[in-house]
């Protein structure tokens, strides 16, 4: 990570920008939720195609699935949310400031993997250790657990038979498809199902903007394979999934792969690796891949009393498959990607701000900036602006002095911006200036879509016989 980079400063960039508002700000904001402005989601969306377009448009063993925010309560009984998905809790007596206990002092052996699944017995002895308020040293409570699920109610009356939940993962409305998948898709094993959904978790704690929020959105890949191939496939998806990042442009000395320790892994996982980004707070978790075994399946079969087994024809056997998890947040890749991307250079003895975006995740690809203001160049300004529309997000700015708004598209990271002149209007060449390298080069305009594809794909283009074909 570049050393100026700090959260304060991609907090500002954020909201100077366009990319992320508090939510409900005209009335103070809710804590913790976030609304995405025009740069913010088309960053956002660009994510998650390049997720999905790896996941499955480019294999053949995996399938898409959308599966609702509102699942039957019995689903997360199955799957051991509710009793077992919170976190340990401590208010303090005087300022009523409510913490998680393991964050306010060093966990003791019952607080292991965030005290989640966890029955807490605290001796007073470790009682001394937990320490005080960090708000105003008051003295805290015993801990007590609290479920990070939020709850709701369906149908016009509100009694306990009608309590749903806000799904705090999207694995599970994967899991309880998994034979309406099967079946339909009429694949065999080994078998993806992918998902990208909005997930909700009422978290004590939140904080580093938009790092660990209340609402966020889930890329997740259930990978279901036959019990003994696991292993092999796990080792496959961790280092797929690593390479994902660096081949989008994080840095290689940002990330690295963490195993779990056996007293931290989740109850139904067998082994796990966080892919961890050194985000400005430290290393953090970006995305974990887990080998969760069968019991998602074999919990659901349980509670259901449907057979979730499958049979495997090429064996003649039936059995409960594997599952290997990635499962990644979208807004904390968000926020690896801006951090990663973020520079300061100086430049003509001025400081310029610029993402170095990959060229597939920026918001915008293209800035049509016409020299002035002047009539003239107004028109083949528009219809170049037109042209491009249709095939990048395109952007049209004639506001202030051409190295004002270069400096504009800089720190948002558009890598191209094309430049309109009174030169233009003879010869029907523009400028396309490059945001990386600050190189520009005279293009004929009807080539213009062709030299942006191919750069945008990464590809060298020549422009040199174009020049030649130009002056004949």
């Amino acid at each position: 990570m570049p050393s100026e980079v700090s959260m304060e400063k991609i907090v500002s960039l954020c909201k100077r920008r366009g990319f992320v508002f508090p939510s409900s700000e005209i009335y103070g904001g809710l804590g913790s939720f976030w609304d995405y402005g025009s740069l913010g989601v088309e960053l956002k969306r660009n994510i998650k195609n390049m997720w999905w377009k790896a996941i499955v448009q480019e294999r053949d063993d995996v399938v898409g699935i959308d599966t609702s925010i509102m699942m039957h309560p019995q689903v997360w009984r199955a799957s051991g949310h509710v009793d077992t998905f919170a976190d340990p809790l401590v208010e303090c007596k005087s300022c009523h400031l409510r913490w998680r206990a393991d964050e306010i002092a060093p966990p003791s052996p019952d607080l292991s993997h965030q005290g989640r699944g966890i029955t807490m017995e605290v001796s007073p002895a470790e009682r001394e250790e937990r320490g005080a308020c960090p708000e105003c040293g008051g003295e805290l409570t015993e801990p007590r657990m609290f479920n990070l699920m939020f709850k709701t109610s369906v149908g016009p009356v509100e009694e306990e038979a009608s309590t749903v939940y806000l799904r705090p993962e999207t694995a599970q409305g994967i899991f309880v498809n998994f034979e309406n998948v099967v079946t339909t898709s009429r694949k065999k094993l080994p078998l993806g199902i992918a998902q990208i959904g909005k997930s909700f978790r009422n978290e004590i704690t939140p904080g580093n903007f938009i790092f660990r929020t209340r609402e966020f959105e889930h890329m997740e890949l259930e990978y279901f394979v036959k019990p003994g191939s696991d292993e092999t496939w796990f080792e496959y998806w961790v280092k797929e999934r690593l390479a994902w990042y660096l081949k989008l442009g994080v840095g290689k000395e940002n990330l690295r792969l963490r195993q779990h320790g056996k007293d931290e892994l989740a109850h139904y996982a067998k082994d796990c690796y966080d892919i961890d980004y050194l985000f400005p707070m430290g290393w953090s978790e970006l995305e974990g891949i887990a080998n969760r075994g069968n019991y998602d399946l074999g919990q659901h079969a349980k509670h259901s009393g449907r057979d979730l087994s499958y049979y495997d024809a090429e064996i003649d056997e039936r059995y409960v498959p594997y599952v290997i998890e990635p499962s990644a947040g979208v807004d904390r890749a968000f926020l690896a990607f801006l951090i990663d991307a973020y520079h300061e250079e100086v430049v003509e003895k001025e400081t310029r701000v610029v993402l170095r975006l990959h060229p597939l995740l920026a918001p915008t690809k293209v800035a049509v900036l016409p020299l002035s203001r002047n009539e003239k160049l107004r028109p083949l300004a528009k219809e170049i602006y037109q042209q491009l529309c249709p095939k990048f997000v395109t952007c049209y700015d004639d506001s202030q002095s051409i190295g004002r708004r270069y400096r504009r598209q800089d720190e948002t990271g558009t890598p191209f911006c094309i430049t309109i002149d009174f030169d233009s209007l003879e010869d029907h060449q523009v400028t396309i200036r490059e945001r990386d390298s600050l190189a520009q080069i005279r293009v004929p305009i009807e080539e213009l879509e062709k030299i942006i594809e191919a750069k945008l794909k990464g590809e060298s283009f020549d422009t040199t016989p174009l020049w030649a074909a130009r002056q004949k």
